[in-house]
């Protein structure tokens, strides 16, 4: 789906998702009534046949859809997941750090709130336009230097170093399962053509429903349609979890930050 379509607000973009599939229905309904159907020879029984044919595919299309909307659930929330779990590794590193001595506690609690602002104020906003921003990258290298640097010169400082290295070293994996997360989430364009095409055959079916009236055919199809826009809207909304306004908030880092490394100064 377009990046745009994330930057709406949820009713926004579900009026979009449904006035697109709507038009595209009722268009195509009234083209087929006027070219296509007239071609064909219509006996009778012939919408017992046809309501046959809506209903297999209904129920075919109905569990792919169920499925993939069961997996893009799956996905979103394995993301959120992914962001607290980064949130609390630095508050883990943040604590650990306190042990350290003078000035290097300091420096390393200063760069770990640069890092957090950062992902608040910086990294956020990028995400939710589909993008990275580089200086999170840099203020790890720094962090890493800093912290690598030192030299513990008694027991209780190399086990204090030790859990110190295993906490930083989890949050490098998060950030690095986030990042990707934000390049990497999404459907398949093969998944949504699936979709697609799926939708369309499915609301296609019902344009050869033998119906003398236009007007209850238009209303049959928009029912349709409807219903297959919600789901379609239920799948983008959730497709994207780091995009646009719909995303995920930066809420845990916003936690750590005020509630934690701000109160202990």
């Amino acid at each position: 789906m377009p990046i745009w379509l994330y930057e709406l607000s949820p009713l926004h973009q579900a009026l979009v998702v449904i006035a697109f599939v709507e038009i595209i229905s009722i268009a195509g309904l009234l083209l087929a009534r006027r070219y296509v159907v007239p071609r064909f020879h219509y006996s009778e029984g012939i919408n017992d046949a046809v309501s046959g044919t809506v209903q297999a595919i209904g129920v075919f299309y109905g569990i792919t859809v169920g499925l993939i909307a069961v997996g893009v659930w799956n996905t979103n929330t394995s993301a959120s997941d992914l962001v607290s779990r980064e949130a609390s590794s630095i508050a883990t590193l943040f604590r650990d750090c306190s042990g350290y001595p003078s000035p290097l506690r300091e420096e390393l609690r200063t760069g770990l709130r640069e890092y957090t602002a950062f992902i608040i104020n910086e990294a956020w906003p990028a995400q939710q336009r589909g993008r990275n921003v580089e200086r999170g990258r840099t203020l790890i290298d720094d962090f890493q230097t800093k912290l690598y640097a030192f030299s513990p010169s008694s027991p209780s400082q190399v086990a204090l170093h030790t859990e110190t290295l295993r906490a930083f070293n989890n949050l490098l994996d998060y950030r690095r399962l986030r990042i990707d997360a934000v390049n990497n989430s999404g459907l398949s364009g093969t998944m949504w053509a699936v979709i697609w095409m799926g939708a369309a055959i499915s609301i296609g079916v019902a344009y050869f429903y033998k119906i003398a009236d236009p007007k209850l055919h238009v209303v049959l199809v928009v029912l349709m349609a409807g219903f297959l826009a919600v789901v379609l809207f239920m799948i983008t909304i959730n497709d994207r979890p780091f995009y646009g306004a719909v995303g995920i908030s930066p809420d845990p880092y916003r936690v750590v930050l005020e509630r934690l490394i701000d109160a202990s100064k």
